[in-house]
């Protein structure tokens, strides 16, 4: 989204951004954040970048050499479509608060070393990933470990084994149940989650996604 910390601060001005999302990667491959005014992530800030824990975080420091350092990449900025306050999301990289150098545990740089790896070794000169963006949707999810006992319970309007369950206020089912392995492309009435896919698309697009 952006070039330059320049871009970055007057979009911040001109937007009325009030709130920076710093985002970064966990060594098993979940995103972390925190929150920081948008008054204080000026061009000195993203050009010093934002010190934090990394004994709280999975597979990071020890707690005697926590110190870790975020750095910005700015072209993966784009606006929360979901915060109450204009809320700017950025995705950091971690680096060694005294070397400056890429942290060997961060995904980011697993994956940019691995980039490197095949060009050098002339095995291809682009890596190219693309994720299925498949899902489930559930009404309801339960599941418990405990010492004695263990499970796991789903539920979907749309699921075959609730062609007997009363659905209104004035009994009655109105028997739109799509039957086991029959979910891949059913049309309405039976698909009643098409509303939901269009919104989903439609603010993946606006935050940048393509």
């Amino acid at each position: 989204m952006f070039n330059n910390p320049s871009e970055v601060t007057k979009y911040i001005e001109e937007e009325g951004v009030e709130f920076i999302d710093i985002r970064f990667c966990d060594l098993p491959g979940i995103m972390q954040h925190f929150n920081i005014p948008a008054s204080t992530f000026d061009e000195d800030a993203i050009a010093t970048g934002q010190l934090f824990d990394g004994s709280s975080i999975r597979g990071f420091q020890a707690i005697h050499e926590s110190d870790m350092k975020l750095v910005p990449d700015l072209e993966t900025a784009y606006l929360d479509p979901f915060r109450e306050r204009k809320t700017l999301i950025i995705n950091f990289s971690i680096v060694d608060p005294f070397t400056d150098e890429p942290y060997s545990r961060d995904p980011r740089t697993v994956a940019s070393k691995a980039e490197e790896y095949l060009k050098s070794t002339g095995i291809a000169d682009t890596a190219l990933f693309a994720a299925e963006a498949e899902f489930y949707i559930f009404d309801d999810v339960r599941f418990k470990t405990g010492v004695n006992s263990g499970f796991y319970q789903i539920d979907s309007d749309e699921a075959v084994w609730n062609t007997d369950r009363d659905e209104s206020e004035y009994g009655g089912n109105q028997g739109y149940k799509t039957r086991l392995k029959g979910g891949y492309f059913p049309v309405p009435p039976n698909d009643q989650m098409a509303d939901l896919r269009d919104e989903i698309c439609a603010v993946l697009e606006e935050t940048g996604l393509q």
